[in-house]
């Protein structure tokens, strides 16, 4: 008699079977990127940038750093893992492509960050106000990155 598996084997599984889509690798991606994305925009406007950004100002330059660091993150790791494949394509080309979904996402990201910011920090203390902002400009942008990037910076790539 054969035992059945742990619910932790199920889930290990499940992970395993799940790695296999696209989408899945994507938003993993997606993930770090955020992750990536909040600790850079955290750090820079709290301590790098302190000088001019004080407390209480709008984030804009921070901005900018964390969205280029966690642009080159997601880049990098979407095609060597999400889409290994793509690198028979000319890297110069797909990155251009990258750069540009990424460059209206970016004026998306922004649009929502500075409105939601302002209207959050009437009711949140910094830095809630605008890292909650950016946790919901991540998330709209994320679906505008995903499927812009499978349609046309990946194009023909099953």
């Amino acid at each position: 008699m054969s035992q059945k598996p742990g619910w932790q084997q199920r889930v290990f599984s499940l992970l395993v079977w799940f790695k296999g889509f696209r989408y899945v690798k994507f938003g993993l991606v997606g993930a770090s990127g955020t992750v990536v994305n909040l600790l850079v925009l955290y750090g820079a406007h709290e301590y790098l940038f302190r000088a001019i950004e004080a407390p209480g100002s709008k984030p804009y330059a921070s901005l900018a750093l964390a969205i280029a660091v966690s642009t080159i993150n997601n880049f990098t790791w979407n095609r060597l893992w999400t889409f290994p494949e793509s690198r028979q394509r000319r890297l110069g080309k797909q990155l251009g492509q990258f750069a540009l979904v990424n460059v209206i996402g970016l004026t998306i990201n922004t649009a929502l960050l500075l409105g939601l910011d302002k209207l959050l920090s009437g009711f949140i203390a910094e830095p809630w106000s605008y890292n909650l902002a950016k946790a919901f400009a991540i998330g709209v942008v994320l679906f505008w990155n995903f499927f812009v990037n499978r349609l046309w910076t990946y194009k023909g790539i099953q």
